[in-house]
Order: structure tokens, then C-alpha cells, then sequence
């Protein structure tokens, strides 16, 4: 079985089943590469390792070629999505401070005061003082009776200037969340444009890239090792040419000999 002889389908030279490889044996596409070449080509068909090495080598540059387009197709899709959004994120709490107007700056102070227990405390010293003062006539003073009519006009009249002035300060602090809330879609928005674009490359390393360096490894070890069968067969080949040219001399040496 081992000097059996086929012949090879690119040449049609006769090769030993030892240094050939039927058509079935061999991956789908390095099958479909040599078909299209060939497309009288049967799964029964021998191809010898010479030719075999050079569409193996072939396919390896094809994977190679593959993966460097579409890694370069994804890298210009990431940088034209970067490219396409020129919003520039920008620090709200910084652009704010920088249009801050004098009348914006007291609105905020009076209603920080106006939101805390020191304005509370100061509120009620001041109305029981008021009260104490007026109603027991201390040092003399009685200038709002019971029951504090002007006391009521004082309270009505701080209500009516605070209100509007807290909601001037509500009203930056409604201009801050809609900035932060616009600032915060477009770096969710780039953030997503992003990441789609990175799950892409990591699916396209995991689910090509990978097997085909692995495919590539293979194909390489295959290669070298048809590489070391023609070193090994044209050795064989000096070798055995030197013997019969040593046994064509030998005669002609045992003859001046004699």
C-alpha cells in the first residue's frame, strides 16, 4: 500500500500516498480554493504536498488579509462615530460660575439663608423679641400693640420680596439640572457609540481573529512540516544520486587497477 501510486490533481504527476493528501482531507477552505481552481476536482482526488504548500500558503495570506480589513473597517467606524459628535462635554458647575450675575449671586445666598436653621432661629428671636418688647412695654418702647398689626405688615412683606427671590434661585438651579441633564445624554450618547464599537472589535477578535491565528499556527506547523518532507525526500534524492555515481566509478578505479 505504501508504493501505491496516484497522481496528482494540478499536474497530473504520479505521487506516493505518503506525499499526497486526498481532497476530502483537507479543511473546507483550503478545499474550496483548490476547487475554484479546479472545478472538475473530486473529494477523491490527490494533490501532492508541493502544490498543497503553495495554497496553504495562499490561504494564510487570505485570513491575514481578512482580518487587517476588517480590523481597519471597524477602526474607520470608530473614528468616524468620534468624529461625527462635536459636542464637547463641558463642566456644568463651571460655565454656570463663569455667567453668574451680581442679582443671581444674592438670590442664591438668600435662599441658602433662607433653607437653613440659622434663618429659622434668627426668625423666631426675632418675632419673640418682638413681641416681648411691645407687649410688657420694656424700656419704654410700645410702638406695635397687640395684636402686632405692623408685626403682620414686617412678615408679609419679608414673604412677598423671599419668594421671588428663591425662585430665582430655583429657577438656576432648574437652568443647572436641564445643563447637567443635556450634558450628561451626550457623554451617555458617545459613551454608547463607543462601546458598541468596542463589543464589535472584541466580537470580531474573539469570534474571527482568534480561530483564525489558531488556524494560521496550524496551517504553519502543517507547512513546516511538508517543508522538512521535501528537505527530507531531496536529501534522499542527493544522496541516492551520489551512491550510483560512487558504484558507476568504482568499476572504472577496479579496472586501472587491475
Amino acid at each position: 500500500m505504501a508504493d501505491e501510486q496516484f497522481h496528482c490533481l494540478v499536474d497530473g504527476d504520479p505521487v506516493s500516498l505518503e506525499g499526497s493528501l486526498r481532497l476530502a482531507e483537507l479543511d473546507a477552505g483550503l478545499r474550496n480554493r483548490i476547487k475554484r481552481d479546479y472545478p472538475q476536482s473530486k473529494p477523491t482526488d490527490y494533490i501532492c504536498g508541493h502544490h498543497l504548500l503553495k495554497y496553504r500558503l495562499e490561504h494564510v495570506d487570505a485570513l491575514i488579509n481578512a482580518d487587517m480589513k476588517q480590523t481597519k473597517k471597524i477602526n474607520q467606524k470608530l473614528t468616524k462615530a468620534l468624529q461625527s459628535d462635536d459636542y464637547d462635554i463641558i463642566d456644568v458647575n463651571d460655565s454656570l460660575s463663569e455667567s453668574l450675575t451680581f442679582g443671581q449671586k444674592v438670590s442664591d445666598d438668600v435662599a441658602r439663608f433662607g433653607g437653613s436653621w440659622g434663618f429659622i432661629f434668627v426668625f423666631m428671636f426675632v418675632l419673640i423679641g418682638w413681641m416681648i418688647v411691645n407687649g410688657l412695654h420694656l424700656f419704654g418702647v410700645n410702638f406695635d400693640n397687640y395684636p402686632f398689626i405692623l408685626l403682620n405688615l414686617v412678615l408679609s412683606c419679608v414673604a412677598a420680596i423671599q419668594a421671588p427671590i428663591i425662585m430665582m434661585s430655583q429657577n438656576r438651579s432648574a437652568d443647572r439640572d436641564r445643563m447637567m441633564a443635556e450634558n450628561d445624554y451626550h457623554v451617555n450618547l458617545k459613551s454608547e457609540h463607543e462601546l458598541r464599537l468596542l463589543h464589535a472589535k472584541v466580537d470580531h477578535l474573539a469570534q474571527n481573529q482568534v480561530p483564525h491565528t489558531m488556524e494560521i499556527a496550524r496551517f504553519q506547523l502543517e507547512i513546516l512540516g511538508e517543508i522538512r518532507q521535501e528537505l527530507a525526500e531531496l536529501r534522499a534524492h542527493d544522496a541516492g544520486s551520489s551512491d550510483s555515481a560512487k558504484r558507476r566509478e568504482s568499476p572504472h578505479e577496479n579496472m586501472d587497477n587491475s
